[in-house]
């Protein structure tokens, strides 16, 4: 089961970078939007741990379903971001707007999912006890997530446009 749905993840990660690619018609800012990934997988880990769970298959399964979710928050900011640019706004002032105006559909969304799943999260009866783990992996992934994606998304954007000058300013010396 944990080889298939590693593979079924690889592949998953694939696709969605593609999509994303397709829709921004761009190589490098797929990367970015999914970088949120792992700081979902932190927050899964620390869920597990804060309420004393083990890590089970069925949290492997809430790791999966959370690498898509997760995207979700840095990809709505990305492309504010993005139609910003458009605008004509410079980097700086871009960023800025699009945090500002991304960051109450960002936390309500965030926020909702997880108190959507706090009933399975806190449920205490045998029968939901298996669905507990994934709930944990999904819930407390999205939220330390989204608290990450307000910060290293924006970073990352500003390093991604100084590495493109770094290219740029290469590619004029030779």
């Amino acid at each position: 089961t944990f080889g298939a749905l590693g593979q079924g993840f690889i592949v998953a990660l694939f696709v969605m970078y593609t999509l994303l690619a397709l829709v921004f018609r761009n190589y490098a800012q797929p990367l970015v939007v999914m970088a949120a990934i792992p700081f979902g997988f932190v927050g899964a880990l620390l869920g597990h741990l804060l309420l004393g769970f083990n890590l089970s298959i069925s949290s492997m399964f809430g790791f999966v379903a959370l690498s898509g979710i997760v995207v979700n928050d840095s990809l709505i900011l990305i492309d504010a971001f993005n139609g910003y640019r458009r605008k004509g706004l410079d980097l700086h002032d871009a960023l800025i707007e699009a945090i500002l105006r991304r960051f109450r559909p960002i936390l309500l969304t965030s926020a909702t999912t997880f108190l959507g799943l706090a009933p399975i999260i806190f449920e205490k009866s045998t029968q939901a006890r298996f669905l507990v783990p994934m709930a944990l992996s999904l819930g407390f992934g999205i939220l330390f997530a989204t608290a990450i994606t307000l910060v290293v998304v924006p970073a990352l954007v500003v390093g991604l446009d100084a590495l493109k000058n770094l290219v740029n300013k290469t590619r004029r010396f030779f």
